[in-house]
């Protein structure tokens, strides 16, 4: 991630209300989200699209995301993907940012992300409301589940399934990670 010069910081609540599109609020900067590449952009649309299929058809309700605007503890930050609960899009389908971290959150792994980082990043999101994260590495092939009770790494040959959220969820990590 990189500073954007041309952006001068406000609050976290300034940017909030008033976000900037490919953003985030990090650390008191606003930072522009970079590195994204083709092989993420596939991922992304492509657990996204599973998340809401399965959404959908068991008829759980809710809605999925991606580089939605939430705001945890310390940030303001854009989940690659994010799926809100029914409960949560009634209350805050009109907002610009949801004032929490969403109940189910995968980050995907970036050519210049690095492992701390990501893993900060999913320690911010439980403490703030998330329920369960996933971090997805494209490169290594390997996808980590965290919630407050366990941790979960996964690789190819093996299936993914949501612990805590998005029940009955599951995908094979070859198929995610084609």
């Amino acid at each position: 991630m990189v500073a954007a010069p041309e952006l001068k910081p406000t609050s976290i609540d300034d940017f909030i209300n008033h976000p900037v599109d490919d953003h985030e609020w990090v650390d008191g900067q606003i930072i522009e989200k970079t590195g994204m590449t083709l092989r993420h952009g596939q991922i992304q649309l492509r657990l996204g699209s599973y998340w809401r299929n399965h959404m959908l058809s068991s008829g759980q309700g809710g809605e999925v995301y991606t580089e939605a605007l939430c705001r945890t503890t310390k940030q303001g930050r854009r989940p690659d993907v994010s799926y809100l609960t029914p409960e949560l899009f009634t209350q805050f389908a009109g907002s610009t940012a949801l004032p929490q971290s969403f109940p189910l959150i995968a980050e995907i792994a970036s050519p210049d992300d690095s492992g701390e980082e990501l893993f900060a990043k999913a320690r911010e999101y439980l403490q703030s409301g998330c329920q369960e994260v996933w971090l997805v590495f494209p490169e290594s092939q390997w996808i980590i589940v965290i919630t407050q009770e366990k941790h979960l790494l996964l690789t190819l040959g093996e299936v993914v399934s949501t612990q805590t959220v998005l029940n009955g969820f599951s995908v094979a990590i070859d198929e995610l990670l084609a």
